[in-house]
C-alpha cells in the first residue's frame, strides 16, 4: 500500500461526506504568503530573465521546467515576485530535488553574471548581490528543512564566496542567513523529539481502575473543570505543533513519480519526509479517543452526562475562538459508537448546543457551513489588532483531503511536456493561506499541568471503549452480547 494511502488511513474523520471534487470559488483568499501572480519587473537587460515563452503576470500558466528554473534567477535588474518564488519553491521538488535545483540556479548565476571571470564586473555584480541573497533568504526562511542537506549549504556558501569581494557585508548576511537557518533546524528538530507517542494498549489498565477509588484514577474534570480554561490549552498544542509543519511536507505526502523523469524519482530522495503532518494527524486521532475515554470511563451516567456537557461547552468555545481542528475532534470522539451508544447517559443531557456544533461542521455541501465559518475567522484573522482574534486552525483533514483531490485532479505535467504551473499556484495558494495561520503565536497563558495530561493521560483503544461503554450500559441485543463477553474474556480475563 502507497504511503498516500497510508496517510489517509491515518485520518479519524471517514472520507463520508468528504469533498471529491475541488471548487476553488469555495476557498478564501489568504495573506502574507498570497501567491497569485502580479505582474512583475521588466525583463533583466543582463540575461535571459524569465526567458522565451513565459508569460509575466497572471496569464502564466505553464512553461517547461528549464523555463520556470530561469525565472527563478536573479539578475542584476530583474527580481522574481516573492508569491512566484514561494510557489515554485514548494511545487519544484515534485520534478527535481531542492539540492539539483539550487545547484542549477547557481550555475546560471554565475553564468549570466560572469562570476568565474576574473576581475570581476564590480558594478554589475553590486547590483545583482542584493537580489540573490534575497532569494536565498526567502528560500532559507520558508523552506529551512531543504538545508538539512550539506550540498545545500555548499551551494549557498559558494555562490555568496563569488560575489563577496565586491562587497564585505555580503560576507556578514550570509553568516546571517546560515544562523537563522540553523536556529529554524533546531527548532525543527525539538519538535521531532517533543511528539508524544500515543500507547493505545491500556484498555485492561483503565478498565480496572473503574472498580477502584475515585482518588486513584485522575478525569479531566479534575484537572480543569473550565471549559474555555480547556479549549485555551487545546490551541496551545494545536498551534504548537502546526509550527512544526513545514509547506514543502503538503507536496511530500501525495508526491508521484514524474513521468518525464529517467533518473531516481526525487520524492524517493526526499525519504517523503511528513513526520511532523502525520503526527499532527495522530494528535487529532488521540484528542477523539480522549473525549471519549473521559466520557466512557466514570461508572456513574450522571457523571458521564456532566463528561458530555463539559465537553459541548469546550468545543463551542474552541468554535468561538476559531480552533476548528479541536472542534471537530471533540464532536468526533463524542460521536464514536460506544459513546453515541449510551442513550440513557444521553438521555441527561441538555442537547441543543452540541447540535448546533454539529450543524457548523456538517459535511453537507462539501462541509459549506463548517467553509463558511472558516472563512469568517480566516476574515476576522486579516483584520485582526490582537493575537486573539488572528488564530484560524483548520479542520486539518479536510485541508488535507482538498489538498489531495487537487493533486488526484489535475496533472503536474500537460501533454506537451510543460509544467502545470496553473495546479501549482492554487496548491500554493491553499498551503500559503495555512503558512499565514500557523504563524500566529498562542496569546493564552501555558496551564503545564492541563497541557500535560492532554498529553499523557491514558486513553482507550477502540476495544477498550467498547468494553467501558458496554460495563456503564448493557448491551442492547445479541451481537453487543458477543461482544461485550468477548472482550471481557480477552481484556479482563473474565468469563
Amino acid at each position: 500500500m502507497g504511503e498516500k494511502e497510508s496517510l489517509q488511513q491515518k485520518m479519524c474523520v471517514s472520507s463520508a461526506g468528504m469533498p471529491q471534487t475541488l471548487c476553488s470559488s469555495s476557498m478564501f483568499t489568504p495573506s502574507g504568503f498570497s501567491p497569485h501572480l502580479v505582474p512583475g519587473e521588466e525583463p533583466p537587460q543582463d540575461g535571459p530573465g524569465p526567458g522565451p515563452g513565459i508569460p509575466e503576470g497572471p496569464q502564466l500558466t505553464s512553461a517547461s521546467l528549464d523555463t520556470l528554473i530561469q525565472h527563478l534567477v536573479p539578475t542584476a535588474d530583474y527580481y522574481p515576485e516573492k508569491a512566484y518564488v514561494f510557489t515554485f519553491l514548494l511545487s519544484s521538488r515534485l520534478f527535481i530535488p531542492p539540492h539539483d535545483l539550487l545547484s542549477r540556479v547557481c550555475q546560471l548565476c554565475i553564468k549570466q553574471q560572469q562570476l568565474d571571470q576574473i576581475p570581476l564586473d564590480m558594478v554589475k555584480v553590486r547590483k545583482f548581490g542584493p537580489k540573490i541573497l534575497q532569494l536565498l533568504t526567502e528560500w532559507t526562511e520558508t523552506f529551512p528543512s531543504d538545508f538539512q542537506e550539506e550540498e545545500m549549504v555548499a551551494h549557498l556558501k559558494d555562490i555568496i564566496h563569488r560575489i563577496a569581494p565586491c562587497d564585505e557585508a555580503y560576507w556578514k548576511t550570509m553568516n546571517q542567513i546560515l544562523q537563522n537557518v540553523n536556529q529554524k533546524l533546531a527548532t525543527m528538530n525539538q519538535g521531532d523529539e517533543s511528539i508524544v507517542k500515543v500507547n493505545a494498549s491500556v484498555s485492561d489498565k483503565l478498565v480496572a481502575f473503574k472498580t477502584k477509588p475515585p482518588p486513584i484514577q485522575k478525569d479531566i474534570l479534575s484537572i480543569c473543570n473550565d471549559p474555555y480554561a480547556l479549549a485555551q490549552q487545546l490551541t496551545h498544542v494545536e498551534l504548537e505543533r502546526l509550527s512544526h509543519i513545514g509547506p514543502e511536507e503538503f507536496v511530500q505526502a501525495f508526491a508521484q513519480k514524474d513521468p518525464l523523469d529517467t533518473s531516481q524519482p526525487c520524492f524517493s530522495e526526499q525519504k517523503k519526509k511528513t513526520s511532523n503532518l502525520e503526527a499532527y494527524v495522530k494528535w487529532f486521532n488521540r484528542l477523539c479517543y480522549l473525549v471519549a475515554t473521559e466520557i466512557c470511563m466514570p461508572a456513574k451516567k450522571k457523571q458521564r452526562a456532566l463528561v458530555i456537557e463539559f465537553f459541548i461547552d469546550v468545543a463551542r468555545e474552541c468554535f468561538n475562538i476559531g480552533n476548528f481542528n479541536s472542534l471537530m475532534a471533540i464532536i468526533s470522539g463524542m460521536n464514536m459508537s460506544p459513546v453515541s451508544r449510551l442513550k440513557k447517559t444521553w438521555g441527561k443531557v441538555k442537547t441543543a448546543k452540541f447540535f448546533i456544533l454539529e450543524h457548523q461542521m456538517d459535511p453537507t455541501g462539501n462541509f459549506y457551513n463548517y467553509r463558511t465559518a472558516l472563512k469568517g475567522a480566516a476574515h476576522r484573522s486579516q483584520t485582526a489588532h490582537s493575537n486573539r482574534e488572528k488564530i484560524v486552525i483548520p479542520f486539518f483533514s479536510l485541508l488535507i483531503k482538498d489538498i489531495y483531490f487537487l493533486n488526484e485532479g489535475c496533472a503536474n505535467r500537460l501533454p506537451n511536456g510543460h509544467v502545470n504551473f496553473e495546479k501549482f499556484v492554487e496548491l500554493a495558494r491553499q498551503v500559503g493561506e495555512f503558512m499565514t495561520w500557523k504563524q500566529v503565536e498562542c496569546p493564552f497563558e501555558q496551564d503545564r499541568h492541563i497541557l500535560h495530561y492532554l498529553h499523557t493521560a491514558p486513553i482507550f483503544n477502540e476495544d477498550g471503549l467498547y468494553l467501558a461503554s458496554y460495563e456503564s450500559e448493557s448491551p442492547e441485543n445479541q451481537v453487543e452480547k458477543d461482544r461485550w463477553k468477548s472482550l471481557r474474556s480477552t481484556i479482563l480475563g473474565k468469563t
